[in-house]
């Protein structure tokens, strides 16, 4: 991970992209370190694409895995829910400040 909060992958074609990093959090329930990070390309609904995986954070090098469980899936997908959430209401609170 680059200390600006942004990560290098390769896409499948091998190409390497700096994406930026949402959020990391390791999941006592499971005993793995999660990663969410988009690369700000947008799906045909016009919403920013998001990915997750497993990653080894004792090593130098990340090394990424992917989510293997549906479980895993469900603790990302409500943990971007809690976050999209936030977000939202930060929004909600900025915008009303800014009307009155």
């Amino acid at each position: 991970m680059l200390d600006n909060g942004k990560i290098v992958i390769k896409n499948d074609k091998g190409e390497e992209l700096v994406c930026d990093v949402l959020f990391t959090f390791d999941s006592d329930e499971t005993g793995k370190s999660y990663i969410a990070y988009t690369d700000n390309t947008k799906d045909e609904k016009g919403n920013t694409k998001v990915y997750a995986n497993t990653y080894d954070k004792t090593g130098e090098d990340l090394k990424l895995s992917q989510l293997t469980t549906d479980k895993e899936w469900k603790i990302i997908d409500n943990i971007l829910a809690s976050v999209i959430d936030m977000v939202k209401e930060n929004s909600e609170t900025e915008n009303g400040d800014k009307d009155e």
